[in-house]
């Protein structure tokens, strides 16, 4: 975690991914900023330590591909089975608001 911390810390929602070449990628982007939220991308092929927060981020998730990974208040929350369950379970709003990142959501929408 000490190579992520730099880039997930004071963040409130990251996101890891590689330049939209991934369909999951683009559609966790999506979800995320439907809510409203902005999130921080880092493209990996695009980072100059980019080896480095790959297997930073394939020791985390335990699993290739490591992107996309989402990450929100600073905390890993995983790829995209665990963001799916998240918006299943209707948890990932209040996470983004918790983490600061939305202020408020209409769920009459």
């Amino acid at each position: 975690m000490d190579t992520l911390s730099p880039l997930v810390n004071e963040k409130p929602v990251v996101i890891f991914s590689r330049n939209n070449i991934d369909a999951v990628s683009h559609s966790m982007k999506q979800l995320i900023t439907s809510y409203g939220a902005n999130p921080t991308v880092y493209e990996l092929n695009e980072l100059l330590n980019r080896q480095e927060v790959e297997n930073a981020l394939q020791t985390m998730m335990g699993l290739s591909p490591s992107v996309p990974a989402l990450f929100i208040g600073g905390n890993f929350i995983g790829g995209a089975n665990d963001v799916i369950g998240l918006q299943i379970r209707g948890e990932l709003v209040q996470k983004l608001i918790d983490a600061r990142a939305i202020w408020v959501w209409n769920r009459d929408k």
